[in-house]
């Protein structure tokens, strides 16, 4: 019987430790270091921190400290203030997750079919309004529940916070129109916007194997290394050494615009076109080499934002199995009102919480702490 009354308090320590040192992470490494590198993932990083740490310090706390007691013996007042916070904290993060899914969306599904077009979520005083925007419909679906709890006495030393309805239709109008707009609405966004994020990385995968798969592809290159990097330039590179002929033959310093090296400038005694023509393959071939090193760093980026994606579907996961259970039981007790589907409804909801900060912190390779001794 004891075991049973303190198992409640102990899943509720452990998700207050798992958020408190996952949220802070997320929101302290997600910090701009210089205004200048303020960006949209990071702003929307923090303010998900910044919820969710609501529910751990206003929400996690205050239950643990009364079940561990066995009673509320923190007032009216504080009940209300509880309850405001976890509706406040669970209406922003979930929008917020939906904004970070439409950001990646954007980033992949949406930039391929606009041909790599920027993207509308980048715009920082755009996502700052819709944040603000977020924040003032968590305050608006909250706000009711400082009018509609009260404290229950269950016997002479017990009393419990509950909430407290005019009538059973007002109860039921209350709780469909709060799940469908602060719930279903975001989690059914979430689940759009992920699900076309997987068809894209495995429409890409897809086209990645195929191209690996196909040997043929790319022996040109390896069969006249030489021939391919010289035909680089659009102009023609026999005009520009004969350019460059000519003007040795005169002895006189001059500018020479060769698409080769970009305004060259050639000082050079008199000798030889063979001589020439040598020197300008040498000078030409180190500018050559740079358009070899591009594709590197596209794919270096390219592979780090498909990691990125990989998280955001696993976040998209973990909040929809989280929030439909909970609907679920939000819409059982509903109709059936029960205590202990409450309860429970409250874990699940809160459980994600302490979870999607370390799949985030993992998609964007922070999850490390690189101590010198």
């Amino acid at each position: 019987m004891v075991a049973d009354t303190l198992l409640g308090p102990i899943i509720r320590v452990l998700m207050f430790i798992a958020g408190i040192l996952g949220n802070n992470w997320l929101a302290i490494t997600s910090l701009p270091k210089r205004k200048s590198e303020i960006r949209t993932n990071e702003i929307l990083f923090i303010n998900l921190a910044v919820s969710n740490l609501i529910t751990n310090y206003l929400v996690d706390i205050p239950d643990t400290m009364t079940g561990f007691a066995g009673r509320w013996f923190l007032g009216a007042t504080f009940c209300a203030i509880i309850r405001f916070c976890t509706d406040l904290s669970e209406t922003s993060s979930l929008f917020t997750t939906l904004f970070i899914c439409a950001f990646w969306h954007q980033k992949l599904v949406g930039s391929l079919k606009r041909g790599g077009a920027p993207v509308q979520l980048d715009n920082l005083r755009l996502v700052g309004c819709l944040l603000a925007g977020t924040w003032t419909l968590s305050i608006v679906f909250s706000m009711p529940q400082f009018f509609l709890i009260s404290l229950e006495r269950m016997n002479e030393s017990h009393e419990d916070c509950i909430d407290v309805f005019p009538d059973e239709i007002f109860r039921q109008t209350f709780e469909v129109f709060f799940l469908t707009l602060a719930n279903a609405l975001p989690v059914a966004g979430i689940m759009v916007a992920s699900v076309q994020i997987v068809v894209t990385l495995l429409q890409n995968q897809k086209r990645i194997q195929s191209h690996s798969s196909d040997p043929a592809k790319g022996k040109v290159k390896e069969d006249n290394p030489e021939r391919s990097t010289i035909c680089v330039s659009a102009e023609d590179p026999c005009k520009d050494l004969k350019d460059l002929s000519s003007l040795t033959h005169s002895g006189t310093t001059k500018h020479v615009s060769s698409s080769l090296n970009g305004g060259l400038l050639v000082k050079t005694p008199q000798s030889s076109p063979l001589a020439n023509k040598t020197d300008s393959r040498a000078e030409a071939r180190p500018n050559l080499s740079r358009p070899s090193q591009i594709p590197s760093k596209q794919s270096t980026n390219t592979s780090s934002q498909v990691r990125a994606a990989k998280s955001v579907v696993a976040v998209a996961t973990v909040v929809l199995i989280c929030w439909v259970t909970h609907l679920l039981l939000r819409i059982i007790n509903s109709i059936h009102t029960s205590s202990l589907m409450m309860e429970l409804a409250s874990y699940i909801g809160a459980s994600y919480t302490c979870i999607i900060p370390y799949i985030f912190l993992h998609g964007v390779k922070k999850l490390s702490c690189s101590c010198q001794i």
